[in-house]
């Protein structure tokens, strides 16, 4: 969709405002709702996903599954509210190698499990609205000892709100973010230089790049490697 799109600063595949924010999405809904709400904190319409399965309630861009973003940027940034409900979402990248791997984050698991084409890990979510960037240039080359080219998909499950998701060329601070990509909420774990980051709860995953690497030599491709 993007590969012959010029691509610097910002890119935006949903924002809750716009007049069709799901214009390049596909919705799925079994025991659930895709819709949007009023939300009380942001006092303004935001997307909500919800769904008693976390698997059968979810949105996927592109909408056609022929299709890919074909995003370079390598960071991923989603401005998303914590419903205390099972969350999970999958980006799928292309790497250097030509393989797709597929990164998958949930908030209902506690630890890292990576595979030859899936990595799994758990993330935490601070309580209300929060906005988390995801290196994803960073994931590929400590999960796999590969070089990130591009994004190809994007999904995300229920159950959770969201204002936007966007990916960017580095990690900016508050002050240089455009003000339509601002959150204005306080936040308790903003860090110093204004920069916002995702909770990872397995604190060992940005560490374990040798002993992977070193498991997979050793590994066929049916393999699968947990790491605590």
């Amino acid at each position: 969709m993007f590969r012959n799109t010029f691509q610097s600063g910002f890119l935006t595949i949903l924002y809750s405002l716009g007049s069709k924010p799901l214009q390049i999405w596909d919705k799925n809904v079994t025991n659930g709702h895709i819709k949007r709400v009023t939300d009380n904190d942001l006092h303004s319409m935001v997307l909500e996903v919800a769904g008693t399965n976390v698997n059968t309630t979810y949105i996927s861009c592109p909408a056609d599954p022929k299709q890919t973003l074909g995003i370079k940027l390598p960071f991923l940034v989603m401005i998303i509210k914590n419903l205390k409900e099972n969350f999970t979402f999958e980006v799928q990248v292309l790497d250097d190698e030509n393989v797709r791997r597929r990164f998958r984050f949930s908030n209902y698991r506690s630890r890292t499990q990576v595979s030859h084409f899936m990595c799994t890990m758990p993330i935490g979510l601070e309580d209300g609205w929060s906005q988390n960037q995801f290196d994803l240039s960073d994931f590929t080359r400590k999960a796999y000892g590969t070089n990130y080219i591009e994004t190809l998909r994007v999904q995300i499950h229920g159950s959770c709100r969201i204002r936007r998701v966007y990916f960017s060329d580095g990690l900016y601070s508050e002050d240089q973010l455009p003000a339509e990509f601002k959150l204005y909420l306080p936040f308790q774990n903003q860090k110093a230089d204004g920069r916002r980051t995702p909770l990872l709860l397995d604190s060992d995953f940005l560490g374990m790049a040798k002993q992977i690497q070193s498991l997979w030599t050793k590994a066929s491709a049916k393999n699968v490697c947990n790491v605590m």
